[in-house]
């Protein structure tokens, strides 16, 4: 078993899953030739990809996708709306058709974002995996089916205070502080602290960190402080790294 976050961040998104005979990318946000090279250092052929997953159309979510499936001519899964955004893709299944991929259950639930966007609920033999990115907000009535759950690779993309300090353009500050935009540290902390980690979680990835409004350190401190507040004993959190391969520690094989 290999999960791994291969990007993260404002140029580009993918984390590849592989669990038995099957694997899957979510997102594809970067070049195919980088894709390649990173997929080739976990010792996986990129042929052998049976899916590719996508939250949403924004072009560092889908940088790669045309070159790739053009290439590989591998499966994409997208909801009805995405597929007017994504008229190159001919080779697709809806999700609203999907339970299953392979050896991998997938549950898709709506996010909120400025386009329409979803997040995983992915399941690999006893282990569980949340996948949320790009949205505004969790909705309350997906806490019970995400809560106590063994990975979360979750978004964590400002701090609030540099976001308003800093030099994005105020109609930009607004959007991505809005409910279709980006989760803050305060708000990625309170869901995972209050109402998510559990005792069964062993790890949590923060992602899609912002280059200018954040740094890991902030981001993994208000989650600590979260829990500490909670009175939950975790620590195992890391941040998913712009270029870098991150390997994914707390699933078992």
């Amino acid at each position: 078993m290999k999960v791994a976050t291969l990007a993260s961040g404002s140029t580009g998104n993918s984390t590849i899953i592989e669990y038995g005979d099957s694997r899957i990318l979510v997102d594809i946000g970067i070049s195919t030739k980088n894709i390649e090279e990173k997929l080739q250092g976990l010792n996986i052929d990129p042929n052998t990809i049976n899916a590719i997953l996508i939250t949403h159309t924004h072009i560092d979510h889908i940088k790669g996708l045309k070159t790739f499936i053009k290439k590989y001519n591998t499966t994409v899964f997208i909801s009805k709306e995405m597929k007017q955004d994504l008229d190159y893709v001919t080779d697709y299944t809806y999700y609203e058709e999907i339970n299953k991929i392979g050896d991998i259950d997938i549950q898709v639930f709506k996010t909120s974002h400025d386009t329409y966007s979803v997040g995983f609920l992915i399941k690999l033999g006893s282990d569980e995996i949340v996948y949320i990115t790009d949205t505004g907000y969790l909705n309350k009535k997906y806490f019970k089916l995400l809560s106590n759950k063994q990975i979360y690779i979750f978004e964590s993309n400002h701090d609030i205070e540099m976001l308003e300090n800093g030099s994005y353009p105020f109609h930009l500050k607004r959007r991505i502080l809005s409910d279709e935009g980006h989760l803050s540290n305060k708000d990625s902390s309170y869901y995972l602290s209050k109402y998510l980690i559990g005792p069964n979680t062993k790890e949590v990835i923060l992602i899609h960190l912002s280059k200018e409004n954040n740094t890991e350190d902030i981001a993994i401190n208000t989650l600590k402080d979260a829990l500490t507040k909670e009175e939950k004993n975790f620590n195992n959190i890391k941040v998913a790294k712009e270029k870098e391969i991150v390997l994914i520690s707390g699933v078992t094989c």
